[in-house]
C-alpha cells in the first residue's frame, strides 16, 4: 500500500471512529457570525464569536493546541484547550485532520505576539476530509494539476485566490461602469443556426426535435445588431464564445468577451469609453495605473503604464516603422521577400493583405507593452466595420494592443445593407450557406449609425494581474481528459 493509500485509510477508520462515536462526519448547517474576514474586523478581546472554516495548520502543545481555520475572506487561529472541552470533545478532536471543515464557539483574546485568537469553547465536525491536500499548504507545484484540480489550487494558493477574486471584481465593476453610462445588459443565443460575426471554425452540435444542425457561437455581434435595429441605442452582453481552433497560453475554446454598441457613435468614441473603463478598471482591481508584472519567484520584470493618453496610430504606420517606408510601395513579390527577411514566417496560400498582417503581428503587436490604439486597418480584416471616407482601402476601426497582444477591437459600424451583403458574400466565396441571411434582412429595416466593440475578458484580466497564461485566469481551463 503505497502512502497516499495508507493515509486515505487512516482517514476512513477516523470517519468510522466518528460515525461510532455518534458523531455525524459531514454535518448539517452551522450559523455563524459571519465570515472569518468579518470576524477578523469585528474583533474585540472578551467578544464571542462562532466561525467555521477549513483547518489548514496544527501547532500541538501537548494539553493545549493551535490551530488555523480558513475560508475565501481570510484566517483565523484558534485555541483548544484539553480542560475547557472536556474528554469527550478531546476524543473527536483527536480524530480531525488537516482539510478537515469545523464550526466552533468560542471568545477572542490577544497572544503575547500579538496574534488574533478564538479560545474555543465548543466545536461541530462539519465535514470530514478524506484525502490528504498538498503537502504542507505550499501549494500544487505540478503546473497542469493546478489547472486540472483547481480546487486544490484554491484552497493552497493565496495568490490563485486573489486573482479569481480580481476577476469577480471585474466583471462586477465593467457592469457597473456601463450601466452607470446608459447601457442595458441583454443576452442573446449561444445556439445559432448560423455561426457569424467573426470569422473562427464553429463547433456543431445538432438539436433532435428540430433536426437541426446548429453552432456554438463564435461571437453575438450580429444579434446585438439587430437590437440597434430594434430601438434599443446601447447595449452589451457579457458572454461566452466558443472557437474550435487551437490552445495556447492566450487561447482557451471557450472565452468571456464583453460586446457593446452605442447608436450614433463612432469608432473614435468607442475607443475613448473603452480607456476610460479599463484605467477605471486597473484602478478598482490593481490600485491604480502602474500594473506590476512578477515572475514566479514574485520578482518585477515589466510594469504596464496606464497613464492617459494612450497612444493612437494608423495600422499602415506601425508596419511602415517595423517593415520600412516603402512597404506599401513594394510588389506583392517584394513584400514576401521583405517579410523573409525580418523573420516573419510566410506560407504560399497567403494573400498579399495577409503577408502585411503577419507581419504587423508578429513585429508590432506581439512586441507592444503598453497600450496602443491601431487604427485604420485594411478592409479586408474587418468586413463588419464602414468603411473610411478619405481612403475606401481602409476602414475606421482601433484594433487596441496592450501586453503583447489584441485586447479590443471597435468600429464604426457598416449600416449599409447592401455593402454588408456584398461584402459578407466576399468573405464566404461560394460557401453563401454561411452568411446569416435574417441579419442581412434586419439591415434592409434600418440600423442608425454605431460604434461598437469587443473587449477578451480573459486577456483584460491576465493583463490587470500580471497573469502568464489564460489558464491562470479561467477557473476551468479546457484540458485533455487525463488517463488513467
Amino acid at each position: 500500500m503505497d502512502e497516499d493509500n495508507e493515509l486515505i485509510a487512516t482517514r476512513r477508520h477516523k470517519l468510522e471512529t466518528m460515525q461510532a462515536r455518534g458523531v455525524a462526519p459531514f454535518g448539517r448547517s452551522y450559523e455563524t457570525s459571519g465570515s472569518i474576514g468579518e470576524v477578523r474586523e469585528q474583533f474585540a478581546e472578551g467578544a464571542s464569536f462562532r466561525i467555521a472554516g477549513r483547518i489548514t495548520a496544527h501547532r500541538d502543545m501537548g494539553k493545549s493546541h493551535f490551530l488555523d481555520l480558513r475560508d475565501a475572506t481570510g484566517r483565523l487561529q484558534i485555541y483548544v484547550q484539553a480542560k475547557e472541552l472536556g474528554p469527550e470533545q478531546m476524543e473527536i478532536f483527536g480524530l480531525l485532520d488537516l482539510g478537515d471543515f469545523i464550526g466552533v464557539e468560542g471568545s477572542c483574546f490577544l497572544t503575547k505576539t500579538g496574534e488574533l485568537t478564538l479560545k474555543v469553547h465548543r466545536f461541530e465536525v462539519l465535514a470530514k476530509t478524506l484525502r490528504p491536500l498538498p503537502e504542507k499548504w505550499h501549494g500544487l507545484t505540478d503546473v497542469e494539476a493546478r489547472y486540472r484540480q483547481r480546487y486544490l489550487d484554491l484552497i493552497t494558493n493565496e495568490r490563485s485566490r486573489e486573482v479569481f477574486v480580481q476577476r469577480i471584481t471585474v466583471l462586477r465593476e465593467l457592469r457597473r461602469f456601463l450601466e452607470d453610462r446608459g447601457f442595458l445588459e441583454v443576452e442573446t443565443p449561444m445556439l445559432q443556426a448560423v455561426p457569424g460575426g467573426a470569422a473562427a471554425e464553429p463547433f456543431r452540435t445538432h438539436h433532435n426535435a428540430l433536426g437541426l444542425d446548429l453552432y456554438l457561437r463564435i461571437a453575438p455581434e450580429l444579434y446585438l445588431k439587430r437590437l440597434l435595429v430594434g430601438g434599443f441605442n446601447k447595449v452589451f452582453e457579457v458572454n461566452r464564445n466558443f472557437r474550435n481552433e487551437g490552445i495556447s497560453r492566450r487561447h482557451n475554446p471557450e472565452f468571456t468577451m464583453l460586446e457593446a454598441y452605442w447608436a450614433y457613435a463612432d469608432f473614435e468614441k468607442m475607443a475613448e469609453l473603452v480607456e476610460e473603463m479599463i484605467c477605471h478598471l486597473a484602478t478598482k482591481v490593481s490600485g491604480g495605473l502602474q500594473v506590476e508584472h512578477r515572475d514566479a519567484e514574485d520578482q518585477v520584470i515589466r510594469t504596464l503604464n496606464l497613464a492617459r493618453p494612450w497612444r493612437r496610430a494608423p495600422y499602415r504606420e506601425l508596419v511602415r516603422e517595423v517593415a520600412g517606408a516603402d512597404w506599401f510601395d513594394l510588389t506583392s513579390e517584394g513584400r514576401r521577400e521583405k517579410a523573409k527577411s525580418l523573420g516573419v514566417e510566410i506560407s504560399p496560400q497567403m494573400a498579399d493583405y495577409e503577408v502585411t498582417q503577419q507581419v504587423f503581428e508578429k513585429l508590432v503587436e506581439e512586441k507592444s507593452f503598453d497600450p496602443c490604439f491601431v487604427t485604420h486597418c485594411p478592409k479586408e480584416l474587418v468586413p463588419l466595420a464602414k468603411q473610411n471616407l478619405e481612403d475606401d482601402s481602409l476602414v475606421d476601426v482601433f484594433e487596441l494592443i496592450i501586453n503583447g497582444q489584441e485586447i479590443a477591437p471597435g468600429y464604426s459600424e457598416l449600416n449599409d445593407p447592401i455593402v454588408q451583403r456584398r461584402r459578407l458574400l466576399e468573405q464566404v466565396g461560394e460557401e453563401t450557406q454561411k452568411v446569416d441571411g435574417d441579419f442581412l434582412i434586419a439591415l434592409e429595416h434600418g440600423m442608425p449609425p454605431a460604434g461598437g466593440f469587443g473587449l477578451g475578458i480573459d486577456r483584460l484580466v491576465m493583463l490587470l494581474t500580471g497573469a502568464e497564461s489564460i489558464r491562470d485566469v479561467i477557473l476551468f481551463p479546457l484540458l485533455k481528459p487525463k488517463r488513467d
